[in-house]
């Protein structure tokens, strides 16, 4: 009877998989994947066919560069489109002859959206607005872009009487097709912000009250005070964005700024403009992150929780577990308990919250539910002990469908 029962759920498994992994290749269509943006990108100076193709082997589908001029902008898109990657794009045009140089470049293929302001404050909203209106007169089918300000910006910077203020009066008054927010957690030596989570939870609540997706920030270059990202880093961070619902990853940055007061260095591509260290971290992350699209993208998130004996700030505490659960615990710091809904199918992400340490975690569940592993593949949950050795930062996910 067991081996059975053990037969049915490999069985339930694998069209599980199939179907999630076969829904965006009819018609010989690949996937559809989360988008995965370099910022400060490739320069204008370095602009060639080689260094799109090396940044689409990193696993990015979209980049964004401080270009001057409209004729840049035609060189980048010409050569991105080459390479299959999708550009945001900027230029002193675009805001001086705003409708000249949308006209230019709103049907190029490899254009994607449009890029504003970075950290705006509220006092910026009005002419935003205004701008992004002007866009949309001559283009709706590209979007417009911004990144909005971290929790850790002062009242002063923000110019509203609260960090949930800023988002929605942003969100209502500015009114663009999604939220975008930095947010870099890991500083000194590999220590989390004590605030990275409560603005995870304030941009994911009110987008979802707003009916907008958001994406968010992985920290890919080390500055004062940032360390050398490591896979831990990448992963919590990443894997956290996701378990909340975000539906883009960015990363900060992709070359690394030069002349700057901040000392930026170890960017996936270095100041000699050849690969560093975190080159290869992040391509490894964004496999995961591709392998892994059929899961975040479009997903619904039903809840959100911590265990441990102290929950990050504005979180709440893991109370109950859907039905083929019974327990998730660790012997460590705690750990993020996301739940998803996709297309019909249930998710169950388990986040390490542990930046410098691995966790023993502790999952305990029936013989229906399936385990996804980093490569997209689905397994039986029993085929592996119900204590996991789990790396920092790192991800476990697991998958069923309802009775």
């Amino acid at each position: 009877m067991k081996k059975c029962l053990l037969f049915i759920c490999c069985l339930s498994a694998a069209a599980i998989f199939l179907a999630c992994s076969e829904s965006g290749k009819k018609g010989g269509r690949e996937p559809k994947q989360i988008p995965v943006l370099a910022w400060f990108s490739i320069t204008a100076e370095n602009t060639n066919l080689d260094r799109y193709l090396e940044l689409k082997d990193a696993g990015f589908t979209h980049s964004f560069s401080h270009t001057g001029t409209a004729d840049e902008v035609a060189m980048q898109l010409d050569t991105a489109q080459l390479a299959g990657i999708k550009l945001i794009i900027t230029c002193r045009e675009l805001e001086s002859e705003t409708e000249v140089a949308v006209n230019r470049f709103k049907n190029h293929p490899a254009l994607d959206g449009y890029f504003l302001r970075d950290e705006p404050d509220r006092s910026a909203f009005a002419a935003l607005s205004e701008w992004a209106r002007k866009i949309e007169s001559v283009d709706k089918k590209h979007y417009c872009y911004l990144n909005l300000l971290p929790t850790y910006a002062s009242l002063e910077a923000l110019k509203t009487a609260s960090y949930r203020e800023y988002v929605s009066l942003f969100i209502k008054e500015v009114n663009l097709p999604f939220v975008s927010y930095d947010h870099y957690p890991v500083i000194g030596d590999s220590s989390l912000r004590g605030d990275f989570y409560e603005n995870l939870e304030i941009v994911a609540d009110e987008s979802r009250k707003a009916g907008k997706p958001f994406w968010a920030f992985a920290l890919a270059t080390a500055h004062d005070p940032y360390p050398i990202a490591t896979m831990a880093s990448l992963r919590l961070q990443v894997y956290s964005n996701l378990a909340y619902g975000a539906q883009g990853i960015q990363y900060f940055t992709y070359f690394t700024p030069v002349g700057t007061v901040w000392n930026f260095n170890h960017a996936p591509i270095t100041e000699t403009l050849q690969r560093s260290e975190v080159y290869d971290r992040v391509r490894e992350m964004n496999k995961e992150i591709k392998a892994l699209s059929f899961i975040f993208l479009g997903a619904e998130v039903r809840s959100v929780s911590h265990t441990g004996n102290n929950i990050p700030a504005g979180t709440k505490r893991l109370e109950t577990l859907p039905e083929p659960f019974t327990s998730v615990s660790s012997d460590g710091k705690g750990v993020l308990v996301s739940e998803l809904e996709n297309n019909g199918v249930n998710y169950l992400v388990i986040v390490n919250r542990d930046l410098n340490g691995n966790q023993k975690i502790t999952v305990e569940c029936d013989d229906l539910v399936s385990r996804i592993l980093k490569d997209g593949k689905v397994v039986p949950a029993k085929r592996y002990t119900s204590v996991l050795d789990v790396d920092a930062g790192d991800a476990l996910i697991y998958m069923w469908k309802n009775n």
